[in-house]
Formats: C-alpha cells, sequence, structure tokens
C-alpha cells in the first residue's frame, strides 16, 4: 500500500542471520541500522531477520540494507525484500491448503527462476518434500519437517538463485504487519 507521502511498507528477509550462533545481530540493533538508513515505521519479526519498515519506492532497498550490514555489522548478507501488497499476494496465491503451518515454507528468491527450471528437475531423492512454484516465491511443504529435510540444505544448490525461508506462520504475520503503520 503507497502512503500518503509516496512510501511504500516493505517486508525485508534477511539471509542467514542468527542461524546457529552465527552472524549474530540483535533485533533492536537491526531497526536502528534500518531507521539510521532513513526508513520509517521501522518493526522486527522473531529474533531471524525480518523487518517491516516503510521507505520511499525503490529497487535499491535490498543492496541499501546488505551494504550497511556489511559496513557497520561486518556481515555479508543476502536481503530479500518484498512489498507490503506482495506480501499479501503470496498469502493469497498459495497453491494448496496448509494443514500444518509450522511444515509448509515460502522461500524468498533473489530472482526469479529460469523457466521451466522446476520441471526439469527430478526432485524424487528429497520427497516427500513437495515443491510449489509461485512468482519469486516457491511454496514448500516439508512434511517431515525442516529439520530432517534433504531439500532443505539442497535447495540453492538446486534452483541456483539465492533465497531465504520462511515458515507459513511467519509470512502471514510479515503480511499483516506490511498492513499496519
Amino acid at each position: 500500500m503507497i502512503r500518503e507521502n509516496g512510501a511504500m511498507r516493505y517486508v525485508a528477509l534477511l539471509r542467514g542471520i542468527n542461524v546457529g550462533g552465527k552472524n549474530k545481530v540483535a533485533m533492536a540493533d537491526l531497526r536502528e541500522l534500518l531507521a539510521g538508513l532513513g526508513y520509517t515505521a521501522v518493526t522486527t519479526h522473531l529474533n531471524s531477520g525480518n523487518a517491516v519498515l516503510t521507505a520511499p519506492e525503490s529497487e535499491t532497498i535490498p543492496s541499501d540494507i546488505a551494504g550497511e550490514i556489511r559496513d557497520r555489522l561486518g556481515l555479508d548478507l543476502t536481503v530479500m525484500v518484498r512489498t507490503g501488497p506482495r506480501m499479501r499476494e503470496v498469502v493469497r496465491e498459495v497453491p494448496v491448503e496448509v494443514t500444518d503451518p509450522a511444515k509448509f515454507t515460502v522461500a524468498f528468491l533473489s530472482a526469479p527462476l529460469p523457466t521451466g527450471l522446476l520441471a526439469s528437475l527430478d526432485l524424487t531423492p528429497y520427497a516427500p518434500d513437495v515443491i510449489h512454484p509461485g512468482e519469486r516465491e516457491l511454496y514448500i511443504e516439508f512434511p517431515n519437517g525442516l529439520g530432517r529435510s534433504k531439500l532443505g540444505p539442497a535447495l540453492e544448490r538446486l534452483i541456483g538463485v539465492p533465497a531465504t525461508v520462511r515458515n507459513w506462520n511467519t509470512v502471514t504475520r510479515l503480511a499483516d504487519l506490511a498492513e499496519q503503520e
């Protein structure tokens, strides 16, 4: 949703922070860093690199955030950004019924997949996990949980595009937060 001042709500998804004790970033520090970039109404969700912010429309937000994190915190992270309206579409466009939100995820991609890539992949070795394509997202079912999955650790190698994964509860909460200010 575009605000009166031409600004837009965004969801920033930082890949690989606070995972397994690596790349530790306190959410208070992340909020301060984002506010320092001039973003407003900054909030974070959980301790895993999810932020919602308001900023003027710009395609450089991911690189601006990644650059500031590199300069101030010394971490080289990939940052995926979606507009608030796009996050709501991600929720609306879910291709299957979500029966267990803890075992259903969305992989947010840094770029669209090459046409036909998913159809060409042999995912048999990764069963029972299932991938459903989206626009710049993949909806992934992990019936045995992500922690026991063979697909989770192999995802980026298979698709050739940086991605960050969030469970369904987090995705829906971020979509809700992006509609608030």
